[in-house]
């Protein structure tokens, strides 16, 4: 079975919807189907304001046909719902066929917030975008039950999972030892709320590994935090084996797979209750979920290693590849779609050219 996933997310972005997709394109071979993608850099783009490191697709529907033809999948997966994803929808709309979609980013709260857009207003819209299609999937069960109660139908459970070969305790201590370490990882950017974590009483070193638009100015107003930049590989399991405590501040992620990255590697979680954090964590075991994140870090000091270590084994990539297969086959039975039946072509056959554009 090929699926074509349709993203707006893709290199040199380092985000969680990259991460997922590109581990899933390594697992899913061998559960006998293939995943190709149809991704920003096939059409023109231009540099998202405020973020110019993330490139958005111009809009073009031909060009969109042009490559979904040539690749003939058997179905359309849309990750997104950037200038990418909606071309896809619209793909799918015009030839009758069915489509699952998936749930990554709030982005009614960070509209919200930083445009002053009403989440009303948005909400209606990713519920019309989501609504087309024969299933929307999503991480967590909270975040289930409240799009469900949104209006969203035909919601799908789909976790996600961590290598925890690679992600493991480590000896390292590249920070310092001259006081437990409280870790920071990922984008570094107004959303992910990361002065509530820099801003909080704690006891001996904050570090934050990551690079994006805010890093500049919370380095200018917390000159004592460790700024590690941005870590890949073999450098950034290090750096996570470090710390005492992965502190995840943030109040808009739909998973947070640094969380069970922290985990593998041996650190509890401090968080607020909120979706993602609630859904991982093990309060008391794992980590701590508290609206004052200073004790929610400070409660999970105290806490077992081993223990938080433990409770990220349960959650593999093999299992997240099972549950995209199944959500797929559930959607195109539900829509009447036979598994071996193929999106049909029409552009691929006249030799178009697919170079991707710049």
């Amino acid at each position: 079975m090929k699926i074509l996933v349709a993203t707006d997310a893709w290199f040199p972005q380092v985000n969680g919807v990259v991460a997922t997709y590109q581990r899933l394109a390594a697992e899913i071979p061998a559960l006998g189907a293939e995943l190709v993608f149809l991704k920003p850099d096939d059409f023109k783009t231009v540099a998202m304001p405020r973020y110019r490191e993330i490139a958005l697709a111009l809009p073009s529907a031909r060009r969109c046909a042009m490559v979904i033809d040539a690749a003939a999948p058997d179905h359309i997966h849309i990750a997104t719902e950037g200038p990418v994803g909606w071309l896809a929808r619209s793909y799918c709309r015009r030839r009758g066929l069915p489509f699952t979609t998936s749930f990554h980013t709030r982005f009614p709260e960070y509209a919200a917030e930083h445009f002053g857009f009403p989440r009303a207003v948005v909400y209606a819209g990713m519920r019309q975008f989501h609504n087309a299609g024969a299933g929307v999937m999503v991480a967590t069960e909270s975040l289930r039950r409240d799009l469900g109660a949104r209006g969203f139908r035909n919601v799908m459970p789909w976790t996600r999972g961590v290598d925890t070969e690679f992600f493991k305790p480590r000896p390292d201590r590249l920070f310092g030892s001259e006081g437990p370490v409280f870790l920071y990882v990922g984008r570094v950017s107004r959303e992910k709320n990361i002065e509530a974590f820099l801003a909080a009483d704690l006891p001996g070193i904050k570090a934050v590994v990551g690079d994006g638009p805010h890093l500049r100015t919370l380095a200018e107003r917390f000159p004592g935090v460790r700024f590690a930049g941005r870590r890949t590989g073999e450098d950034l399991a290090r750096h996570f084996a470090s710390a005492d405590v992965f502190v995840f501040p943030s109040r808009t992620d739909t998973f947070g797979l640094v969380i069970l990255e922290a985990m593998a590697s041996g650190l509890p979680v401090a968080a607020y209750p909120v979706t993602g954090p609630i859904d991982l964590i093990e309060d008391g075991v794992s980590g701590a979920v508290d609206e004052d994140l200073s004790a929610a870090a400070r409660r999970a000091l105290t806490l077992s290693r081993d223990d938080a270590r433990r409770h990220a084994l349960a959650f593999t990539w093999r299992a997240t590849a099972e549950m995209f297969l199944k959500n797929i086959r559930q959607a195109r039975a539900a829509a009447g779609m036979p598994v071996g039946s193929r999106v049909p072509a029409d552009a691929s056959a006249r030799g178009l050219s697919l170079a991707p554009r710049k």
